[in-house]
């Protein structure tokens, strides 16, 4: 009996963090619907990172109708393929169907098969569209297979491949069915960015964030993969008091941000959200 009691309390020991970071992101909704940093006005990005946590962590917002509504009411404001894809991601997570956003992103297809162009904005789109069951062109997916850098990554351009965007496309690909040795190069090239505190660094030498190594748990889960060794547990580490994530060990900067990223990994949970 003691046995089942003391791993009863280390299993909820462990999930303590998930639900702490749920209510202090949940705690930081305004009147209006939408989310923000202290002292700050909310707006759709962070409001869209804000709803997708949540729903990683198996919560959602206090006022879910209000921050559907609030979404909706600013789609005009966005205009890049990432932060269209990223609100009809958040959307969708609400029970929205993001039909106005789908189709700006449709407008951005270009005949290489990018989304507007860029790696970052293709591997949203690609996930928005998977999400929401919206066909994805094959030349898609082949523009994204062929900006893998040799060393295995993704970036802004193939000399600058880095963790975050690396592991965007990998769960992206991976959305669409995509294995073998693409996905192997990217896991490899992810583990070269592990320190020895188990954080992941967005470039070599900036040191452990929580994103970056949330954004590397992600891959790796969507891959099929446990989360590397020691990264969950440097995540939890940087839980603070009140619930929320520190950025790192050194800097406390927008934690909503940060939090509202760091929940989809500790939940196990990749992109799109099942």
């Amino acid at each position: 009996m003691g046995l089942k009691l003391a791993v009863l309390a280390a299993a909820l020991v462990a999930a303590a963090p998930l639900p702490r970071g749920a209510s202090f992101v949940q705690a930081r909704q305004l009147g209006d619907g939408s989310f923000a940093e202290a002292g700050r006005p909310g707006y759709p990005q962070l409001t869209a990172w804000a709803a997708l946590g949540l729903r990683a962590a198996g919560s959602a917002p206090r006022a879910r109708a209000a921050t559907a509504e609030y979404l909706v009411a600013h789609e005009s404001e966005l205009s890049s393929a990432t932060d269209l894809a990223l609100a009809a991601l958040a959307e969708q997570a609400l029970g929205q169907r993001p039909d106005r956003l789908l189709a700006r992103l449709q407008t951005l297809q270009r005949p290489n098969g990018s989304v507007g162009g860029l790696v970052n904005g293709t591997a949203w789109s690609v996930l928005a569209f998977r999400a929401t069951g919206t066909p994805i062109r094959r030349r898609t997916i082949r523009w994204l297979l062929a900006r893998q850098s040799r060393a295995g990554g993704w970036g802004w351009t193939a000399r600058a491949a880095d963790s975050n965007d690396t592991a965007a496309v990998v769960e992206a690909l991976r959305a669409t069915g995509v294995g073998g040795r693409p996905i192997r190069r990217a896991l490899r090239f992810l583990l070269g960015f592990r320190n020895r505190d188990g954080g992941f660094e967005l470039t070599q030498g900036r040191g452990s964030d929580a994103q970056s190594t949330a954004w590397v748990a992600q891959a790796f889960l969507a891959a099929g993969k446990p989360p590397p060794r020691g990264a969950l547990a440097y995540l939890r580490r940087l839980q603070r008091a009140d619930g929320s994530f520190r950025y790192s060990r050194r800097y406390s900067a927008t934690p909503v941000w940060v939090t509202a990223q760091v929940l989809p990994a500790l939940a196990r949970k990749p992109f799109p959200l099942r």
